[in-house]
Formats: C-alpha cells, sequence, structure tokens
C-alpha cells in the first residue's frame, strides 16, 4: 500500500509527518532545524527520497538544505543567491526610490521528472534556478528587470515570489506570482516574461486596473489542464481558461473572498479548495469557524467543509503555502494553521481531523506520495 509524507515547515523548524496509504496513524519527525524559519520543504516528484528545504534566521541569513533520504539527514547546499546584473530602478507609489535586495527564499519548486532540477523563488522578487541538486544557483534575471519592475510593490510579508507552477505539458512554460506585483508567465525557460494579470481588480492601487501591482496570494493548476488556473487574490477567488490571457472572478457565495491559500483536487481539475478568511486586517476565520470550502464546479458555487473542524472560538490563519492534496484514491488533502495544528482529509474535505497540534505556526504544507 502506498504510502504518504507530508512535510510542514513552520516558525521554529520543519517536521515530517508519515503514514500508510490508510491516512490514518501517523508518525511524527521532527522537528528538523529547531529554531529556524522553515519557509518551505518540498519533496521531489521525480524521487521520492529527496527533499528540499528554505530555511532562514535574522541572525544567520539564508540557507538551502537537502536531504537524500526523505528527510533523515540533512546537508547544506550552496547559497549563493546573487543577482545577476543592475537591481534596475525601483519605486514607491509616490515616486521614491526602493532599496531592492535579496532576503530569503520563500519557495522551492523541484522538477516533477528530475530530482537535480529545482527552482526557487525569493524576497525580493527573482527566480532562481539549479540543474544540479542545489549545489549551485543561477537568476534568470529578465523577470527581476522586467519593464513593469519598478512599479512591483511590497505586500505586507514583503516582495516574495512565493508561486512556482511549471506546465507538465510544455517545459518552456511556468507561471509565477509575486506579491504584490501579480502574475506573470514565460513561454521560453524563463528568457523573457509577460505579465498576465488582465481581469485583476485591486482597489487599492492607483489604478485598479493597472498591469501589474496587483497582490496575488496564490495560484493553483491541475496537470491535466494547464491552460486553466485559479488564483486566491488579496480580495477575490479569479480563474483563468487561456493561460493568464484574461481572468474572471469565481468568488460566488463565499463568506469572503480573502484568503491566503488555493488547491485544486487531484482527480477533479474543477474540484477547487480555499480557507476564507475575514478580511485583510482580521486573519482569522468568519464568526471564529474554520472552514475549508470546496467548489466542485470550477467557482461556480461553494459548499463549507466542516466535520472535523473547530467551529468556535478559533482565530488562526492558514497561510498561502499551508495546503496541498496527495495524489491518492480517494484524495487526501492537508493544511496547517498559524496555531500549529495540521489537519488532513482522506476523502476529499468531507471529514478532517488533526494530524499533530502545537506545533510552531505553520509555514507550508508539501505532500509525497510514497511507494
Amino acid at each position: 500500500m502506498s504510502g504518504v509524507r507530508v512535510l510542514v515547515g513552520t516558525r521554529k523548524g520543519a517536521f515530517v509527518l508519515t503514514a500508510d496509504g490508510t491516512r490514518r496513524d501517523w508518525q511524527v519527525a521532527g522537528p528538523h532545524f529547531g529554531g529556524w524559519e522553515m519557509y518551505h520543504v518540498a519533496g521531489s516528484p521525480a524521487d521520492p527520497d529527496r527533499l528540499y528545504a528554505s530555511q532562514s534566521s535574522g541572525w544567520f541569513g539564508q540557507l538551502i538544505q537537502r536531504s537524500n533520504d526523505g528527510g533523515k539527514t540533512w546537508e547544506p547546499v550552496d547559497n549563493d543567491f546573487s543577482y545577476e546584473g543592475e537591481a534596475g530602478e525601483h519605486l514607491w507609489y509616490d515616486g521614491t526610490p526602493r532599496p531592492f535586495e535579496f532576503k530569503r527564499i520563500w519557495h522551492l519548486e523541484p522538477s516533477p521528472d528530475d530530482p537535480d532540477l529545482v527552482y526557487a523563488g525569493a524576497e525580493d522578487a527573482a527566480i532562481f534556478r539549479s540543474s544540479d541538486g542545489g549545489r549551485s544557483w543561477q537568476e534568470l534575471p529578465a523577470l527581476r528587470t522586467h519593464g513593469s519592475a519598478p512599479r512591483w510593490q511590497p505586500g505586507a510579508g514583503g516582495m516574495c515570489l512565493h508561486t512556482i507552477i511549471l506546465d507538465p505539458a510544455n517545459r518552456e512554460r511556468m507561471y509565477v506570482a509575486i506579491s504584490a506585483a501579480g502574475a506573470f508567465r514565460t513561454d521560453d525557460g524563463g528568457k523573457t516574461w509577460q505579465p498576465i494579470n488582465r481581469g485583476l481588480r485591486s482597489g487599492q492601487l492607483p489604478d485598479e486596473d493597472a498591469e501589474v501591482g496587483h497582490c496575488v496570494h496564490r495560484l493553483a493548476m491541475h496537470p491535466s489542464r494547464p491552460q486553466t488556473l485559479f488564483m486566491q487574490k488579496h480580495w477575490d477567488v479569479m480563474r483563468t481558461d487561456d493561460a493568464g490571457g484574461q481572468w474572471r472572478e469565481v468568488s460566488g457565495d463565499l463568506p469572503t473572498d480573502f484568503g491566503f491559500p488555493i488547491a485544486v483536487h487531484a482527480h477533479e481539475p474543477e474540484t477547487v479548495y480555499v480557507v476564507p478568511i475575514k478580511s485583510d486586517s482580521e486573519h482569522y476565520p468568519p464568526e471564529g469557524r474554520l472552514r475549508v470550502y470546496r467548489s466542485r464546479t470550477g467557482g461556480t458555487d461553494w459548499e463549507p467543509l466542516t466535520t472535523g473542524l473547530p467551529q468556535a472560538d478559533c482565530y488562526v490563519n492558514v497561510l498561502r503555502d499551508a495546503m496541498a492534496v496527495d495524489t491518492l484514491d480517494p484524495c487526501g488533502v492537508y493544511f496547517g494553521t498559524t496555531g500549529g495544528q495540521v489537519y488532513g482529509s482522506a476523502d476529499g474535505g468531507d471529514t478532517w481531523a488533526p494530524i499533530v497540534r502545537d506545533l510552531p505556526a505553520v509555514l507550508s504544507v508539501e505532500v509525497q506520495v510514497l511507494p
């Protein structure tokens, strides 16, 4: 029977949760790198033993760790994330210069078929590539030096490149999202980029229909439908069916369209999950009730999933990288909270149970299916 490994990054270390295919009994290993902020822990789809982790500290800076044995042991790999060329001119909304500097790696995206190929999304917004398992990193500078870059602005968490999606049907195409710049696509492996924000509206911008400047929180895509992406924006849940050419709102009957994560069911491309948060100033569930919302119609209508989740006095948040799905049948769905709980559902979200409680605040959740 296949097994499942859930990789959890927290404010104070990384944790590895494992279970067999029933997903009932879980073993918890960690913390790895206790005391360090682990912004993202990701496993290679091409090799279940290969893991990458983004380890960060205000005292010691940024480190990338790699495991070749499923997280039992780790080794630091090269951490030289040097920007190539000049940073260019970047401005605040009032036109004054804004310094552009490297701070940390927010997201790691391993290739689906090569365990040594991995991409990294940085703050300030840039994308890096390693083809040797993290031993060396090269920037894809055309994104950071895009003509629209002077108009990019930092979101509340910094100007982070937090989402990287690789198109499984076209190895030259990938999507990224930057807070607060928007979504971008390359069709030539990163040599050139184009903003794909048409249809987004952000009332906090001087021009609410601007080409860039939108605070995109997360993108999600089903591998069988690479032209269709779903977006959780600062406000609004959005959808595109033409690779980002045009977006339309699919917030439907959600109680609030503010949130951070978004995920797509592994076997149902029109089934989407979000976790609504009350507002951009009150980062907790409406009415203190933790509810995952599921749409089986690609966003036309939404249903609350509550069984097994706290429905009173719950004031946690679920961050942008803290929700993931597995590929077992039925599909498993997982998310972690800022209160340190990791919840799992082995039936597509119908029922939930805590896998572990009382961890440090959860920053990221990823899933590997094991042979």
